[in-house]
């Protein structure tokens, strides 16, 4: 039986959803009862726990042959503080729970203590969690795609698409379905010790790419419109982001932009299979699907 983390955000769905498709008994570890019975229809198990709270969590990892860890993305306080609080419950319910092997949710770039803002608190979790089992796997993922899911409602209504990355520069992207299928294939392998694998898609792509693949998708023009950085504070402010979320945030698009989010020596490469182009029609279906959810 695995244990997956996070199981109804990106990744962690993803991975639950591939641990499945491989017939593997999944244990889905959730904070609220309410979001027990998707998970239950597809067969899987729940335990309910919060990171917090090491003894529960430690009981929901117990019995585990692998575990999905993360830590959730930050939305309010010091995220750098909050990061190392949240490693080191994960890292005692690891202990507490017995468990053998790890494969925990990090970032390209997650090598770097500084220079590459949010992704910095990665590096923390990293440090946490390196000695705790006896086999640990880093799965440090490029940007996910469906990040692009948050401005796709504009995207669609204005053909425009805002963007904090420079529009031609390509960085290391990837779908979260590749990422659910990765993180699933490595807690099913057979593996001892601690490595580090990155991820990216099947290339590279850059801002330019993805309102491309939206153009093609909803089968009209999309221009990049490129958010300088002077302008993007006043930007996350308008979206209701708290000033020091934000600072994480923006530090991690400094971070990009000065090539510090990229690869590791020594680290696994790997590149998923899915298009950038069938990423974004599922994000353009799925923001359908939520608009005629809330027409009825």
């Amino acid at each position: 039986m695995y244990a997956v983390l996070g199981a109804n955000g990106r990744a962690g769905s993803e991975t639950a959803h591939a641990l499945i498709e491989l017939r593997k008994p999944v244990r889905v570890v959730l904070r609220r009862p309410e979001q027990a019975e998707k998970w239950t229809k597809l067969g899987a198990s729940v335990a309910i726990s919060s990171i917090e709270d090491v003894p529960s969590l430690a009981a929901a990892l117990s019995g585990a042959s692998g575990a999905f860890l993360l830590s959730p993305p930050p939305v309010s306080g010091d995220p750098y503080k909050r990061a190392d609080e949240i490693g080191s419950a994960l890292a005692e319910a690891v202990r507490q729970s017995g468990l053998s092997k790890v494969v925990a949710l990090s970032s390209v770039g997650a090598q770097h203590q500084t220079g590459t803002g949010v992704i910095a608190t990665l590096n923390s979790l990293e440090k946490h969690l390196a000695e705790v089992a006896p086999s640990t796997t880093f799965l440090r993922p490029g940007y996910f795609v469906e990040t692009w899911g948050e401005i796709a409602p504009a995207v669609i209504a204005n053909g425009v698409l805002p963007s904090f990355l420079e529009p031609s520069q390509k960085i290391p992207m990837v779908s979260t379905i590749d990422v659910g299928r990765t993180a699933a294939c490595l807690l099913s392998d057979e593996f001892s010790g601690k490595r580090i694998v990155e991820l990216r898609g099947p290339q590279d792509w850059s801002a330019n790419d993805v309102a491309a693949a939206f153009g093609r998708v909803l089968d009209r023009n999309v221009v990049t419109a490129f958010v300088p950085p002077g302008a993007r504070a006043a930007v996350l402010a308008q979206e209701g982001v708290p000033a020091e979320v934000a600072d994480a945030l923006l530090g991690m698009y400094d971070g990009i932009a000065n090539g510090r989010v990229e690869h590791e020596e020594g680290a696994q490469q790997r590149r998923g299979s899915v298009a950038l182009a069938r990423a974004v029609e599922r994000i353009v279906r799925d923001v359908g699907e939520d608009a005629s959810g809330l027409a009825t």
